[in-house]
């Protein structure tokens, strides 16, 4: 027989950094999931990833108190700013530029986020990203 399904949640923690702390603990405690096991499982499975970048989980968690994540790739404004070496994007990004990135730069953040984007190719990927830079106020060259 399947696991009852009671609900899911989304959390962005950090890649390595789960910890019982504010906000992971609360957040898994309320809903009766086993906050050092998600912790260990969650920093075992983001090991091969850059240490602190932000990762979108979704948790689904079971009657029987076990629970499934599915891990993301960090958001495309991370890799942005990385790339153009900020640390936040433009107050107002319709008049103002606070950065550049090279289309190879754009290319390989597609790449990278290619399995969470809507899109089939890399070249639609890059349309997504650049759309994400002009909104960010990160000009393209």
């Amino acid at each position: 027989m399947a696991k009852k399904k009671i609900g899911s949640m989304k959390l962005q923690v950090k890649a390595g950094q789960a910890n019982p702390s504010p906000p992971v603990g609360p957040a898994l405690g309320q809903r009766g999931i086993n906050i050092m096991e998600f912790c260990k499982a969650f920093n075992a499975r983001t090991q091969d990833m850059e240490p602190g970048a932000p990762c979108p989980t979704v948790i689904t968690y079971y009657q029987d108190k076990s629970f499934t994540m599915e891990i993301k790739t960090p958001p495309a404004s991370y890799y942005l700013k990385k790339a153009a070496g900020l640390k936040s994007g433009a107050t107002t990004p319709s008049r103002q530029t606070v950065g550049t990135v090279t289309v190879k730069q754009v290319r390989e953040i597609a790449e990278a986020k290619m399995k969470d984007l809507s899109a089939n190719d890399v070249d639609s990927a890059m349309k997504i990203i650049l759309g994400s830079a002009s909104s960010m106020g990160i000009e393209v060259k």
